[in-house]
C-alpha cells in the first residue's frame, strides 16, 4: 500500500470553502473513536481555508490555500508519542489515537504548522485523520476531496503515476521544518507588479504601450490592454526597474521596485514628447 498524500492546485480554488464545510459536516457530532472523536462545532478547522489579498485597489489579486495536517514523513507528533497514542497507519494516515490520547495537550503544541487542535472538553489533541475511518469502509476519498468542485483538491497515493504527475514541480508549506509533509501545492501566485497607462491631456487611457520590468539580467515584456492596464505577474521576490513606453510619449521610469509586495503603481500619466 502507497502512502497516501493530497494535492491542492490553487489556480483551480475558487475559494468555496466545501472543503473546510464538508469536514465540518463529517466530524461534528458524529464519533469515530478512536480513529477520531467528535469535531467541535465552532473553535477547529481540520480543512482550514485561508484568504490571501494581494496589491491595493483596484490592482488586487485574491488567492486561497487550504490548510490541514500534512501527515509528515518525520511527524513531529511521533517524536514525542507515548504507547501509541499518536501512530502512522500503512498508508501513511498520521492518527491521534481519540481513546489514548486523552491528557496530552503536548501533542497540540506540537506541530509547527498549527494544525493540531486542543479540545479541552474532551481532554484531548484534535486533527485532520484524512478520513481514515471512511477509507477502512471502502470509500476512496476524504470528504474534502470528495466536495471539491473544482478539482482543485486531488487524493491518492504518493506512487501513483498520476498523483506522480500531480506532485512533480509542487511544492509544500514550510519545507524548511524538514518534516517532508505528505499535503502538496501546486501554482501558488508569486508576487506581481500592476498599473494603468494613459494620456493626461486626451484624458484618454493608452492601448498598446510597451511595458518592461527588468530585475538583474532578466527581461519580462508586455503591452497596456483595452483598458489602459498592464500585469506581471508571479514574481518573484527582487528589485525591479519598470519602464513604461509608448511611441510619441516620453519614457515613465520606475527604478528600485521591490516585490517584498505586490506593486501596484497606480495611474500613470505619459506626458507627449
Amino acid at each position: 500500500m502507497g502512502r497516501k498524500a493530497f494535492v491542492f492546485d490553487i489556480a483551480k480554488c475558487s475559494g468555496c470553502y466545501c472543503c473546510q464545510l464538508a469536514c465540518k459536516d463529517e466530524h461534528c457530532g458524529n464519533d469515530f473513536t478512536p480513529i477520531a472523536a467528535p469535531q467541535p462545532d465552532i473553535g477547529q478547522f481540520w480543512v482550514k481555508v485561508k484568504e490571501y489579498v494581494k496589491g491595493s485597489a483596484p490592482k488586487v489579486a485574491i488567492h486561497y490555500v487550504p490548510q490541514m495536517c500534512n501527515h509528515c514523513e518525520k511527524c513531529a507528533l511521533l517524536a514525542i508519542a507515548k504507547d501509541g497514542d499518536v501512530y502512522r497507519r500503512e498508508d501513511g494516515l498520521i492518527i491521534i489515537d481519540a481513546e489514548k490520547a486523552r491528557g496530552r495537550k503536548d501533542l497540540a503544541e506540537a506541530c509547527p504548522y498549527g494544525a493540531v487542535y486542543w479540545n479541552a472538553e474532551l481532554n484531548l489533541a484534535q486533527k485532520c485523520t484524512g478520513c481514515a475511518h471512511l477509507l477502512d469502509n471502502g470509500y476512496k476519498l476524504p470528504r474534502c476531496v470528495e466536495m471539491c468542485g473544482t478539482g482543485a483538491l486531488q487524493f491518492g497515493d504518493e506512487d501513483d503515476p498520476e498523483m506522480q504527475d500531480l506532485i512533480e514541480g509542487a511544492t509544500v508549506l514550510q519545507p524548511e521544518t524538514g518534516l517532508h509533509p505528505r499535503v502538496y501545492y501546486r501554482n501558488i501566485p508569486g508576487k506581481f507588479i500592476a498599473g494603468t497607462v494613459y494620456d493626461p491631456e486626451a484624458k484618454e487611457v493608452i492601448i498598446g504601450a510597451r511595458v518592461r520590468a527588468i530585475n538583474g539580467g532578466k527581461l519580462y515584456m508586455t503591452n497596456t490592454d483595452e483598458y489602459g492596464d498592464f500585469w506581471f505577474k508571479d514574481l518573484a521576490v527582487g528589485v525591479f526597474d519598470v519602464y513604461v513606453e509608448a511611441k510619441g510619449y516620453k519614457t515613465q521610469v520606475f527604478k528600485g521596485l521591490r516585490t517584498r509586495e505586490c506593486v501596484n503603481l497606480g495611474d500613470i500619466a505619459l506626458e507627449k514628447e
